[in-house]
């Protein structure tokens, strides 16, 4: 699976408990964005994480 900047974007749109995280990781670490796009993509998403299922599902092409 590899990090694609708009599709971790679509994701954290679609998924409040994402944004609030996103924003925590931004203000906590002092991140710009997109760094807390790939440490919220390595913390949340990547190998087997709460979001993995759903970030796939954007690399689907809609019916």
């Amino acid at each position: 699976m590899k990090y694609l900047k708009s599709q971790m974007q679509q994701l954290i749109k679609e998924n409040k408990e994402l944004h609030t995280r996103f924003k925590e990781l931004k203000t906590e670490h002092a991140l710009e964005k997109n760094n807390a796009l790939k440490a919220l993509y390595h913390s949340e998403v990547a190998d087997g994480g709460k979001y993995q299922v759903a970030y796939k599902s954007l690399d689907q092409p809609k019916k």
